[in-house]
């Protein structure tokens, strides 16, 4: 959608999601919970500024409430006056971050760990240049987010302005929908439309501007209800019948499971459909843990095996079933498909792309389609045989599970093993972007959906540590953050946002003094590495000058008795120095 000045709002039904219409796990929490607490009944909000006039900025905050938002997290600034004292006597928390591109990643992160969007708000200028990292990640990502910007008065934005940018123009586009308010009488018009655009499937971000004069203006006009999530349909019983048959004649197919089968709660349909069918999965980073990785159908995800062997299963397939697949997330170029058949079951169609051109394309609800071909395969007696691929999991799993021996020097691979023994299935780690990234989406085990969070659409770094905030905010599991130097420092000063909250998660601080995913290709490239070469401070001591524990463990068994101390019990930065 296009960005505009809004001063006619739109009307229409919401779109949250339905338990009938999605079927299965939707985002780590039981739907009841989700969307019967406080949503979906007018009588169960509150009403006190249901009668008279009140500002543009009340009745902004009291749609906030209307949509059910806990936590808004942003930056203070002047022209945006208004709008934090009308959250100050809201029931919405307003969260003041350290830096608006951490507020916007942990609304991205909370997006992405409960399917609501996460709200960002930010003032003018740089207060929103700021916020556009974590809005173009939750864009690409697919994440929904509203970020909320202040502006100056309407009558100075004809001109040369002291810090007016056209935020809108800006926002363009990393937003599905984008408006500025130029009318009071809109805004709960435009609240409800930036959240359901924000949670349609395919979620993103969206954005509403609040001029400062706009924000004290009076409005009669009440925020609109929250209704059902529109949501997507059926299969049509062609496309199913497509299906089937193309599956019928294959004898080697592979499932690409990606971020949309989690998002959508379709991870117990392919988890069904596998073990009926006997078909393995290779999971995209973003797709972790829609089959667990415990199960024999699992190969990990498309970088897994130390000679690629997930890949090699790609090559070797007749048929690549897509199941949420974005084409954000990897590039299908590495697939080498040729002739292989794709077919691509997704809740929108394909992106254009010559590397993936599918020839059967399943527009429709993920988990509803997969309960009727699993049925049918049933029905059909259709499993496939699984000796051609079972020795390719045996080496990847071999891999994960290597053991190194207690003299070697710490490297990411060694100590992720480790890691996995000391969080619960249930917990949740939340990934930086750096060399540790492709290890932990290689061979960090995963069982269940939404417990690894990486950013792979954008692939932004500095996520970690507000990413972490977020997590410990939506979900009741324990948080670790994995991160290296060079990410970690970025948004680092989001601990004290993280200390005064009382959050309580666990940081894991990879150091070598580099940016080492750059140099690490710079090297593959030409044999040596430039501009990638950093220095650090004292890790722990900046921990400790934070109020939290600080650990820098020299041997394996101190490493391991270290995180089962921290895991789960409160703050804590662990460094583990690389060689």
């Amino acid at each position: 959608m296009s960005d505009q000045r809004l001063d006619n709002g739109p009307t229409g039904a919401n779109d949250r999601r339905s338990d009938v219409a999605n079927g299965d796990d939707y985002h780590r929490s039981d739907e009841t919970d989700m969307y019967d607490d406080h949503r979906s009944d007018d009588a169960t909000n509150d009403d006190r500024h249901s009668e008279g006039e009140r500002s543009a900025a009340q009745l902004l905050a009291a749609c906030l409430e209307r949509e059910g938002v806990d936590h808004v997290f942003g930056l203070p600034g002047e022209e945006m006056e208004e709008l934090l004292f009308a959250l100050e006597e809201s029931d919405v928390t307003f969260v003041p971050t350290r830096h608006e591109q951490g507020a916007a990643f942990m609304a991205d992160v909370h997006g992405r760990l409960t399917g609501e969007p996460g709200v960002c708000l930010a003032t003018l200028g740089p207060g929103a240049t700021n916020l556009l990292t974590g809005v173009a990640d939750a864009h690409l990502d697919k994440s929904p987010l509203v970020a909320i910007t202040a502006q100056g008065a309407l009558e100075r934005l004809h001109r040369e302005s002291h810090q007016a940018i056209d935020v809108v123009d800006t926002f363009e586009p990393v937003t599905k929908w984008n408006a500025q308010l130029t009318d009071p009488d809109v805004v709960h018009e435009a609240v409800r439309k930036a959240f359901k655009t924000a949670a349609h499937e395919k979620p993103g971000a969206t954005h509403l501007e609040l001029p400062e004069d706009i924000a004290s203006r009076e409005t009669s006009a009440d925020p609109l209800p929250v209704r059902d999530r529109v949501h997507p349909t059926p299969p049509d019983p062609l496309s199913v019948d497509r299906l089937l048959t193309e599956l019928e004649a294959a004898s080697r197919p592979v499932v690409i499971a990606g971020n949309g089968a989690i998002r959508t709660g379709a991870a117990t349909a392919v988890r069904s459909f596998v073990d009926e069918t006997g078909i393995p999965v290779v999971s995209t980073y973003m797709g972790k843990g829609v089959v667990s990785d415990e199960s024999p159908r699992s190969l990990l995800t498309l970088d897994s095996g130390p000679d690629g062997e997930a890949l090699e299963a790609i090559h070797r397939t007749d048929l690549v079933l897509s199941v949420g697949f974005d084409i954000a997330e990897h590039d299908p170029a590495d697939w080498e498909l040729g002739e292989t058949t794709l077919v691509h079951l997704d809740t929108e169609p394909a992106e254009v792309s010559a590397v993936y051109d599918p020839e059967l394309e399943v527009v429709a609800n993920i988990a509803w389609t997969l309960r009727e071909v699993t049925d049918r395969c049933r029905a059909d007696g259709l499993p496939f045989e699984t000796e051609w691929y079972e020795p390719l999991r045996a080496s990847i799993v071999d891999d994960v599970d290597r053991t190194p021996a207690a003299e070697e020097p710490f490297t990411v691979r060694g100590v992720l093993p480790v890691l996995r023994e000391v969080m619960d299935p249930s917990d949740v780690l939340v990934s930086d972007v750096g060399s540790h990234k492709m290890d932990i989406a290689r061979a960090f085990p995963t069982y269940e959906p939404n417990t690894v969070v990486i950013s792979n659409g954008l692939a932004s770094m500095g996520i970690a540590v507000p990413g972490a905030l977020a997590a410990d905010l939506a979900v009741d599991e324990n948080i670790v953050t994995v991160t290296g130097d060079g990410g970690f420092l970025m948004n680092a000063a989001e601990i004290e946002t993280a200390t005064r909250l009382d959050a309580e998660f666990t940081t894991v601080v990879f150091t070598d003094d580099d940016y080492g995913l750059i140099s690490s290709k710079q090297r593959a490239h030409t044999g040596e590495s430039v501009g990638t070469e950093l220095t650090n401070p004292d890790f722990v001591a900046f921990a400790e000058s934070f109020g939290i524990d600080g650990y820098r463990p020299t041997t394996r068994e101190g490493l391991r008795k270290v995180l089962e101390d921290a895991v789960g019990d409160g703050m804590s930065l662990i460094e583990v120095p690389l060689t």
